[in-house]
């Protein structure tokens, strides 16, 4: 159901966490294509961003899923952090961004230092982070505005809108604004929930395609809004075009062929050697995988409520300085998208990228399986948002755009 216009663009007031959690929701995933729903920032909120150095040459070494991992990891460290409190934040493939008020920055800094060092120790990965005043945004002539998207009942994924991330990693390939990543026993974030069990999903309809657009300065909002408008339309739910998640959910099988990857996200947390971390997460993904075979439930684990959670809480659009998306498609819809893309770059209006494989990736955070509110994050298998990035014009050569 759409909500009445009052309460889809009503101010909240406040400026900690509360002032995010005050946000409106919307359930309808167009309405967010409008520019008048998203909301400022407070000056006094920090803004945060990651992304993997060279991550072209990781996904040439069929290290993506890994990138994903690390990707999810600064957003699990920091909800961890959070102790369960909502935060605005956006996974990005090989990278992330999230914002946050100025008392928990500090928080925030660790947690990336964690994760960046880990990133480093645990899969020979270079994660550049950065952290910026949304003030020093707004001074730069940019904006940081939020909105929440409402995929189901039980979770909220943000949206953000006014160009402030984007200028923020801009900022960071540049080598301002930039932390250290953590050593020693200082790099081990609390990776507490981030899993990566689920196989690869194949596509449905023909093939997997991963979509960017962003704004092409000085295109008009109102251009760029009927732009992404007319993709929705054509990426819209239907027999040709859709989620990449499959009704039934993934498919789940033993051992994962990312249990050496959670292995590694183990051993970040409880500081075990690596062969121990590895026997026991083959241990408790085996339970995990008899549960679900079977279907019963264990104390308030619901395996069947699960699956239908996950397939609704699925991360497969979002409007993220632009339009994001991953999409289980036919060629001949591929087609048709491409082709409003090119046309929209040579008007002006956008710089695009689009990237086609044949299947996706999922990457979880479940902070806890018996509550409803656990999320995943979608991607493309063979590069996803990493690949259709690097189609982006004037991207930097050392990583995502």
């Amino acid at each position: 159901m759409e909500e009445p216009p009052d309460k889809a663009r009503a101010k909240p007031n406040g400026t900690g966490l509360d002032f995010y959690a005050a946000l409106p929701t919307s359930a309808d995933f167009r309405r967010l294509g409008d520019p008048a729903v998203y909301v400022p920032l407070p000056d006094d909120w920090v803004v945060g961003v990651a992304d993997i150095v060279r991550s072209t040459a990781a996904i040439e070494a069929g290290a993506y899923k890994q990138i994903n991992t690390v990707a999810a990891a600064v957003i699990a460290a920091i909800a961890n952090g959070l102790a369960g409190k909502d935060f605005p934040f956006v996974f990005g493939g090989d990278g992330a961004g999230f914002a946050l008020p100025a008392a928990q920055a500090e928080l925030a800094r660790t947690a990336m230092a964690a994760v960046a060092g880990w990133a480093g120790e645990a899969f020979d990965l270079t994660l550049r982070i950065a952290m910026v005043p949304v003030g020093t945004i707004r001074e730069s002539g940019h904006d940081v505005r939020v909105a929440r998207f409402s995929p189901s009942p039980d979770v909220a994924y943000a949206m953000f809108d006014g160009g402030g991330l984007a200028w923020a990693e801009q900022r960071m390939k540049a080598g301002e604004y930039r932390l250290e990543p953590a050593k020693g026993d200082a790099a081990r974030p609390d990776l507490t929930g981030l899993t990566c069990r689920f196989a690869e999903i194949p596509a449905s309809r023909g093939l997997i395609l991963s979509i960017i657009l962003v704004p092409a300065p000085p295109a008009s909002p109102e251009r760029f809004a009927a732009l992404a408008r007319a993709i929705l339309a054509l990426g819209a739910d239907g027999l040709e075009v859709g989620s990449p998640v499959p009704p039934q959910g993934p498919d789940l099988r033993w051992p994962s062929a990312g249990f050496r990857i959670e292995a590694k996200v183990w051993a970040a947390k409880t500081g075990r050697a690596l062969w121990s971390s590895r026997l026991s997460v083959l241990l408790r993904s085996f339970l995990a995988h008899l549960t679900f075979k079977t279907g019963i439930r264990v104390g308030r684990f619901d395996p069947r409520r699960y699956r239908a959670e996950l397939v609704r809480n699925t991360d497969f659009r979002k409007f993220d300085d632009g339009l994001r998306m991953t999409l289980d498609c036919t060629p001949a819809v591929a087609d048709r998208i491409e082709q409003r893309l090119r046309l929209a770059a040579a008007e002006g209006i956008a710089r695009i990228g689009t990237h086609r494989q044949e299947a996706a990736l999922m990457t979880c955070f479940v902070p806890s399986a018996s509550r409803s509110d656990h999320v995943h994050f979608i991607d493309g298998a063979a590069g996803g948002y990493a690949a259709a990035a690097a189609m982006l014009p004037g991207r930097d050569s050392e990583g995502s755009a």
